[in-house]
């Protein structure tokens, strides 16, 4: 016997909406219940879909019909309004159509592969998450258009291999103030731009030089660059714009990244835990540095990378020789 609540539904019972507000209040902090809740606000989308489908084939088919018949009256169109709409929340609780299902497999932060941030970032944010991850090849991006928050002239990434090899004896000097691998830090500023083909840029279209996407709070007396991002609110996306900082250079932003860092009483047990780069990078999510609830794993994924050491590797054997 299917006891699912879903397939008792009207839709016209208001209460409904009102359930799923209170059910995504009760799932803060719980994943199965987050889960849940995702599941039933995703089936009443694709409800809504279904119905505005429906609707637009019929009327596309009342331009065939005899506008004497009796079927055509405006009392027998009421009805089956009534009817198409009751259908199509009937065809999402039996998942007829998948919608439902493929909404839960992007949002859900409890699958793997799927991040909840990739559904409503720009097309640079996403893009600089697949590169860094490895979904996407290097070489394809470059052949694509700039986007508006591409870095300017002044600075240049060819690839992977330069953003490395110019970051590297900076953050090396930098990661030894707080005893933290300098690998560490490289993998999270390619994260955070892309291998560095979107780190912020100016008003004037200059780079910020911001690696790490700090932002401009009321401490923060230098420059600044502003830029529509994407914030995490009770697990729900929300695009909102905010300043960012900006530097002069490169070691600037990399020095700048320790400096907040031990400025900054709520990362001291994340500081704590530099001599273990996985303990770091969560001790760091959990302070909030980022509100993505999978930061801490794309970086990880980056650092466990073979080609991501392979050209560590390169850039070390450069610096001795």
């Amino acid at each position: 016997m299917n006891t699912d609540p879903t397939r008792n539904q009207s839709f016209y019972d208001l209460t409904d909406l009102n359930s799923l507000r209170q059910d995504a209040l009760k799932s803060t902090g719980d994943a199965n219940a987050s889960e849940e809740a995702l599941r039933k606000a995703a089936q009443q989308f694709e409800s809504i879909f279904t119905q505005m489908m429906l609707s637009s084939m019929r009327k596309a088919n009342e331009v065939l019909e005899d506008k004497d018949s009796p079927f055509n009256s405006s009392s027998v169109k009421f009805y089956r309004d009534m009817h198409d709409q009751q259908m199509s929340m009937q065809l999402s609780s039996e998942g007829s159509l998948g919608l439902a299902d493929l909404i839960v497999q992007q949002l859900s932060p409890n699958r793997d592969g799927y991040m909840p941030s990739s559904v409503l970032r720009t097309g640079a944010e996403l893009q600089s998450d697949r590169i860094a991850n490895g979904e996407v090849n290097q070489a394809k991006v470059e052949q694509q258009p700039k986007v508006e928050e591409s870095v300017s002239s002044d600075v240049r990434f060819d690839n992977p291999e330069s953003f490395i090899s110019q970051l590297w004896e900076h953050a090396q000097s930098a990661a030894a103030k707080i005893g933290l691998n300098p690998a560490v830090m490289v993998a999270q500023a390619a994260l955070e731009t892309g291998w560095g083909k979107h780190i912020i840029a100016r008003q004037d279209g200059e780079s910020s030089f911001n690696l790490f996407n700090i932002k401009a709070d009321k401490r923060w007396q230098g420059s600044s660059a502003s830029k529509m991002t994407l914030e995490f609110e009770q697990g729900l996306p929300v695009k909102k714009q905010a300043n960012f900082r900006a530097y002069d250079s490169l070691k600037d932003s990399i020095n700048d990244y320790v400096d907040f860092l031990q400025s900054n009483p709520r990362y001291q047990q994340a500081l704590a835990k530099t001599d273990n780069p996985d303990q770091y990078l969560d001790a760091l999510q959990q302070a909030g540095y980022a509100t993505d609830p999978d930061y801490a794993e794309k970086i990880k994924r980056v650092l466990g990378r073979g080609e991501f050491q392979s050209m560590l590797s390169a850039s070390v054997h450069q610096g001795v020789n």
